[in-house]
């Protein structure tokens, strides 16, 4: 798994390219008068907003548990995918109001074409970015990360259908193809905000880790915990990187105190090893509460 500092250093980088993506959509927009260009510089000036904030936020929940917080602050990344996608849906009813006034006056500058080929180059390198911040992000388990390359990508898509509008537009002389294609961009730009905050509410609201994941935490249990009789009430939970697991594990009522401790150990230390981002909570309990016979 990626370590803190490379999380770190991947989100201060990704602030640094969201300024220069921006520059490039700027100078595209400024060369073609493009209302949809428009539309997709601003979209990046979100993604740059969103990316500090992003990178808050991981600082965030690399801090180690305190007092005040004993369980850790692995939930600000949460807290910044929230924020990122409210910053989106904002960005998208900005682009609809440039788009309505534009439908009154569609026009382009003279330069469209080296228009299109600059903000063709942004969206090469939003491309390649995405593709490594989701990369990383899932490997590192970051919601913020990979909601930050989630966004780029639909960044991407954005990027590619304003140069195949624009193309339109030129092609046919239809120049209001130009606001209804930024519109449609704002129309995406909704839709993708939307899952990006429906998905981190959820982790906000404690939810389990998925299926496959859980099937992998019932064989780490089954295979570590020689001696015992059962476990049974397995309950799960996420909050950023981290996976909060909780057990019964039920034992002979004669087996001593030492003894049951023993299987415990043997059990978390199995997590640490091949689940090192999980928290174990075990109860322990005698033979008569077993559920299974």
């Amino acid at each position: 798994m990626p370590g803190s500092g490379r999380v770190r250093r991947l989100t201060v980088w990704t602030i640094v390219i969201g300024v220069a993506i921006f520059a490039l959509k700027a100078l595209a927009w400024w060369l073609t008068g493009s209302v949809a260009l428009f539309s997709d510089a601003m979209e990046s000036i979100v993604n740059v907003v969103a990316s500090v904030a992003a990178w808050y936020a991981i600082r965030l929940s690399y801090t180690p548990a305190d007092d005040n917080h004993p369980y850790g602050h692995h939930k600000a990344e949460y807290l910044s995918a929230v924020l990122e996608g409210v910053l989106i849906v904002v960005a998208a009813l900005l682009i609809m109001r440039e788009a309505a006034l534009a439908f009154q006056a569609s026009e382009l500058h003279a330069m469209p074409v080296l228009g299109l080929v600059i903000n063709g180059i942004a969206g090469i390198g939003n491309a390649i970015w995405a593709y490594v911040l989701i990369k990383v992000g899932r490997e590192a388990r970051s919601p913020a990360l990979i909601a930050d390359g989630r966004h780029l990508w639909t960044d991407v898509v954005t990027s590619a259908g304003v140069i195949v509008g624009l193309i339109l537009a030129l092609a046919t002389g239809w120049l209001w193809l130009d606001p209804l294609m930024a519109i449609v961009v704002a129309l995406n730009i909704l839709y993708h905000g939307w899952k990006m905050v429906s998905a981190s509410v959820q982790g906000l609201m404690d939810t389990s880790v998925d299926p496959q994941d859980l099937v992998e935490i019932e064989k780490l249990v089954a295979a570590n915990c020689k001696g015992a009789i059962e476990f049974h009430d397995l309950k799960t939970r996420e909050a950023g990187r981290a996976r909060f697991i909780e057990f019964h594990l039920v034992v002979p009522s004669d087996m001593s105190v030492e003894a049951a401790h023993r299987i415990c150990d043997r059990i978390e230390e199995a997590f640490r090893r091949d689940m090192s981002d999980a928290k174990v909570t075990i109860h322990v309990e005698p033979e008569y509460k077993a559920k299974h016979g």
